[in-house]
């Protein structure tokens, strides 16, 4: 039986609208999908839903047939989109592409395949390839490859998910990446950290266009040419910059400033000074830290003068009072919790002047024996002074100064001459020349083993080698073979799958081998031992792919 329903919700006679016209029309829903698009079928069925078919006595599955039909009906009589423009071709990338088994080993990085661990959250003996990856990218930038035409979507997916991967993957990516951001809103991201435009940007040389895209360009198309031109002709920076400093925002005045930390010079120190006078108190404070770190600048001497008053071998009076000239400075007033002002102002004042400034200050003194001597006042006031000491040696880039402030690193942290935080000692080791961090730091783990090492590690130069790359895996066999808990050495473990020298893999293999034997089998299969096992398993496996993908990116 087939019943009716009417194509309105408002009965004929009772809205003022209606009245007069004749009754609304009722079909049957088999009536409906006949209809075609004519009688607006799709509505009328949404109306009958809403009314309910009890109460217009309609079969429910009918109205469900109708339903279906009418879905396929508007899903297949669409009419497409008008069609936009097409995009111009993609700009011309004249890098090489990598090798055929390095363009392999790139697109199963991308896809992140990786071993399949044994169960209860352990990652298993196989590599992780997705940490293998930024290595991958670092080298074939290394080589000066670009990326496989291919593979760009896949690698602008990767620096999407990761924000350390950006960097190197649009550097990769080039200019062919920043074409395919522009017509993706998914990849927009690349448009800020890197040339926007519809071609390359112009060459540092290239004066009329350097010019062009600095008045006119987008705020990273003109980070990005301020580096460039930096790194080309320092001068010519300050110069650029000069000409739109004025009607720049607070926060990109302070972006481009920061830009200038790269081959800073004597010959910034005239804007710099400008610069002190700035609306901005974060653009004036980077100014003064600039200029600190120029122990010649004007500015340095005003702290050095300061500074000079307040320490010297009979102690340490810190300064009464924030002056003017003291804030004009860069010297921030107001301490942070916890801090007193006098101590607060102090540090800055030290921190600021030139290391020069203290052997005739201390008689002829040398660094070492500067940090050696006690200072009247208190323990507290020698904290604040060789604190002050430490920011001063990783601003100035002071290596003699950086190994007096840390002193033995056989000696217990807590005695160092300058500080025992590892944050700050590991600034410090920033300072020292590759070869000198690496022994400081083989010899640290000697001592005091891994678990204090982790960020001492991190500043160091990759990948591990020599002694380093010994110590590291020595004592990763010492804590093993102690029964230290395995999971208190991920960090480390992590680390060293990245950064020890794959030659190392035979090192670590002879330390698999001994494992093998130690403690109850069934212990050893369950319990910590199996966890370092697979520890020591997967870093080999992980150094022994290094060495293969470094060898595929080699060109033939």
């Amino acid at each position: 039986m087939t019943t009716t329903e009417t194509t309105t919700g408002t009965a004929a006679g009772t809205c003022p609208a209606t009245r007069g016209t004749s009754a609304p029309e009722e079909r049957t829903t088999d009536e409906v999908v006949a209809a075609g698009g004519r009688y607006g079928e799709w509505e009328e069925l949404v109306r009958l839903a809403v009314l309910g078919t009890g109460r217009r006595q309609e079969s429910p599955g009918a109205l469900l047939d109708a339903a279906a039909v009418q879905t396929v009906r508007r899903r297949a009589g669409l009419r497409p989109a008008e069609a936009g423009p097409r995009p111009g071709p993609a700009p011309r990338d004249p890098r090489p592409a990598p090798p055929a088994a390095a363009r392999r080993r790139l697109a199963q990085l991308l896809s992140g395949r990786t071993g399949v661990g044994s169960g209860g959250g352990r990652r298993g003996a196989a590599p992780d390839l997705t940490e293998l990856l930024p290595q991958w990218l670092a080298a074939a930038g290394q080589h000066g490859y670009r990326a496989p035409h291919a593979l760009v979507p896949a690698l602008l997916d990767a620096a999407r998910a990761r924000t350390d991967l950006r960097a190197p993957a649009l550097a990769l990516a080039g200019a062919r990446g920043l074409w395919l951001a522009r017509l993706n809103p998914d990849w927009r991201f690349a448009l800020r950290g890197g040339a926007g435009g519809a071609g390359e940007p112009p060459g540092p040389e290239d004066r009329v266009g350097v010019e062009k895209l600095w008045q006119e360009g987008l705020f990273a198309e003109r980070v990005a040419l301020l580096g460039a031109v930096r790194a080309h002709e320092p001068p010519a920076a300050t110069r650029l910059l000069s000409t739109t400093w004025a009607t720049e925002r607070a926060e990109d005045r302070l972006m481009f400033l920061d830009s200038l930390r790269v081959g800073l010079s004597g010959g910034d120190e005239p804007f710099l000074e400008a610069a002190l006078g700035d609306r901005s108190r974060n653009v004036r404070a980077t100014a003064a830290e600039l200029l600190s770190a120029l122990p010649e600048s004007a500015l340095a001497g005003r702290m050095a003068e300061r500074a000079l008053a307040c320490v010297g071998p009979d102690g340490v009076v810190p300064p009464a009072a924030c002056d003017a000239g003291m804030l004009r400075d860069g010297v921030v007033e107001r301490p942070p919790a916890g801090r007193g002002e006098r101590a607060w102002w102090l540090g800055q004042l030290v921190e600021a002047a030139p290391l020069s400034c203290w052997r005739e200050r201390f008689g002829g003194l040398g660094p070492e024996e500067m940090v050696a001597l006690p200072v009247a006042g208190g323990e507290s006031w020698r904290e604040e002074l060789h604190a002050a000491w430490c920011r001063a040696a990783v601003r100035q880039r002071d290596p003699q100064w950086s190994k007096a402030l840390l002193g033995s690193a056989s000696a217990p942290p807590a005695t160092a001459p300058g500080t025992a935080s590892l944050a700050e000692r590991a600034k410090l080791l920033s300072v020292l020349p590759d070869g000198e961090r690496a022994q400081w730091v083989a010899e640290f783990i000697r001592a005091h083993g891994l678990s204090e090492a982790f960020q001492l590690l991190g500043v160091c130069v990759v990948p591990w080698a020599g002694t380093l790359g010994r110590a590291v895996v020595d004592a990763l066999d010492a804590a093993r073979e102690a029964g230290s808990y395995p999971w208190s050495f991920s960090g480390v473990m992590g680390l060293a799958e990245r950064c020890l020298d794959p030659e190392e893999a035979e090192h670590l293999e002879a330390a698999v081998a001994r494992g093998a034997g130690y403690g109850d089998p069934a212990e050893a299969a369950s319990g910590a031992a199996a966890y370092w096992a697979e520890a020591f398993q997967r870093l080999v496996a992980t150094l022994r792919l290094r060495a293969v993908m470094l060898s595929e990116l080699t060109p033939a």
